[in-house]
């Protein structure tokens, strides 16, 4: 309500002081202002096509892909796994690419250049946020890519594990367009194991299958 008063005469004079917005509303702006941010993230499209090969997907679509991977998945993370901190690292750690925009896995030079710009990306989104989301936000963000927990380990694998299988059943899929290599597939796969055993077995073996059909170039 703005402060008002009764001026000479009984006139309403208006009162000439700063109104500001409550605190609870000036939080949901904040997040307001982070979830208009992050629709942008359907319009990033990745290099990967769908299963069938009908179109590229977007990262919206991968990051729930994923999401959808660690619960059904979950029996093959390490035991203790916190499933929530997988789901919530999975659903956060493409953000940075409104800003950054996707890179191909398998240019080395341009995934180094990436990591400053993500960075920054990360800085400026997850800072639309209350402070206190912000860092909650950020530091998942931080720990996929630090990939120093279980957690964390388990999410990048199956960040890792869903293009390999949407390439397999997509006849090689993006490995044919950029002449990738068996070999360079498989140096992703320690990734894999690092997070899964089982996962990262599962992924050696489609890769075998994929060179044995003659999708996958052994060199």
């Amino acid at each position: 309500m703005i402060p008002w008063s009764l001026g000479k005469g009984g006139s309403t004079r208006i009162r000439l002081a700063q109104v500001t917005t409550p605190p609870a509303q000036d939080r949901l702006h904040a997040q307001l202002a982070f979830v208009m941010e992050i629709d942008k993230l359907r319009r990033i499209v990745r290099r990967n096509t769908l299963m069938d090969g009908s179109r590229r997907e977007n990262d919206a679509e991968h990051s729930w892909y994923v999401g959808m991977l660690a619960m059904v998945l979950a029996e093959h993370a390490p035991p203790g796994t916190d499933l929530d901190r997988v789901i919530a690292m999975l659903l956060v750690h493409d953000i940075v690419e409104i800003d950054a925009g996707d890179t191909f896995i398998y240019d080395a030079s341009a995934v180094e250049a990436q990591l400053g710009i993500e960075r920054k990306a990360a800085d400026r989104i997850f800072g639309l946020l209350p402070e206190d989301q912000t860092m909650r936000l950020r530091a998942l963000w931080d720990e996929f890519e630090e990939r120093k927990t279980p957690e964390a380990r388990f999410a990048k694998a199956l960040d890792r594990i869903a293009p390999i299988m949407a390439n397999h059943h997509n006849e090689g899929g993006t490995w044919s367009l950029y002449k990738v290599t068996a070999d360079q597939v498989l140096e992703k796969v320690k990734i894999i194991e690092e997070g899964s055993a089982t996962l990262g077995a599962y992924a050696t073996e489609i890769i075998a299958l994929s060179v044995r059909r003659g999708h996958l170039a052994r060199a």
